[in-house]
């Protein structure tokens, strides 16, 4: 067997893109992120009450290890951490606009917020 096949971790492009991105709460993230650097409390209250502060924990740490979202801790005190897409992250905006605008049109009449209400 070719040895690059063995070395694969997806079968297919769209299983890498679900992986990165997928669940409930990594596109919100995200879009959240798009065009802003925001702190961790900044973040929390633009999520909640939907999203636990543990969870924004554990999903800022998958995006981050997937390189889609950059953290930078400030030393002082109080300890100060910002959160920004990076240039890869950013990458998804289209995307993530794309699913915005189909939810809109096909499940209007259920949504409370539009995407363009940040």
């Amino acid at each position: 067997m070719d040895s690059t096949l063995q070395e694969c971790k997806y079968d297919w492009p769209m299983d890498a893109t679900l992986d990165v991105i997928g669940g409930k709460w990594k596109p919100l993230i995200i879009y959240e992120l798009n065009d802003e650097t925001l702190r961790f409390s900044q973040l929390l209250d633009r999520l909640q009450p939907r999203i636990t502060q543990r969870m924004l924990t554990k999903q800022l740490r998958q995006l981050e290890e997937d390189g889609l979202v950059s953290r930078k801790v400030y030393t002082q005190v109080p300890p100060k951490v910002e959160y920004s897409l990076t240039d890869m992250g950013r990458s998804l905006m289209p995307i993530l606009d794309q699913l915005c605008e189909w939810g809109a049109e096909h499940m209007g009449d259920q949504i409370k917020y539009r995407c363009d209400e940040q």
